[in-house]
């Protein structure tokens, strides 16, 4: 078997060490900077009048994301936060071996046979999706040979990709990319 070296996407943010998305709640938070404003809109004068919007920056990534639809700042915060681990699961990659990749203790826990269970609104689906990423991008957008390094069926990969509209739409650009076919929805 001949070394093949991972694809490196480069409109993709490189980072070393372990994924953002891994951090704990805390460490996470120590991580970006946060801000808070009055927006305006619906939600009467509570909100027009009091500091709701929350603008949460990644200073290592210069990512960002925010949430001013809740009247309750703490609301905000969490669904901010929650966004940003998407988007850095999105544009943060972590390099991993083409074909030596084994997956996280996590991915394992969450695989039952080839399927791969998380709902999008969990806390746990930003780091699967980082990961599962990490592995496509590596194998120059092509599911279908990433897939068995984690150990699902390439239908399973593309389904958890696309319960984000962020992350099938980096994978469709990519796999134009790259030439190959764009998948199904």
């Amino acid at each position: 078997m001949t070394y093949r070296p991972p694809h490196i996407d480069p409109g993709s943010i490189l980072i070393d060490g372990p994924h953002p998305t891994l951090a704990s709640d805390e460490a996470f938070a120590r991580q970006c900077e946060v801000k808070t404003g009055r927006v305006s809109g619906p939600g009467g004068q509570h909100r027009n009048r009091v500091e709701t919007g929350v603008f949460i920056i990644h200073r290592a990534t210069g990512l960002e994301a925010q949430a001013t639809e809740r009247r309750s700042q703490i609301e905000n915060r969490h669904m901010a936060f929650a966004r940003l681990r998407v988007r850095l699961a999105v544009h943060a990659r972590s390099l991993t071996g083409r074909d030596s990749h084994e997956a996280s203790a996590l991915w394992r826990s969450r695989r039952s046979g080839t399927t791969i269970k998380v709902n999008a609104s969990h806390r746990d689906y930003a780091t699967l999706l980082a990961e599962a990423l990490d592995v496509v991008v590596a194998h120059h957008f092509d599911l279908t040979s990433a897939a068995p390094l984690l150990g699902v069926s390439m239908s399973q990969l593309h389904r958890l990709i696309q319960k984000d509209k962020e992350a099938g739409a980096y994978i469709a650009r990519g796999r134009k990319a790259a030439g190959l076919r764009p998948l199904r929805d």
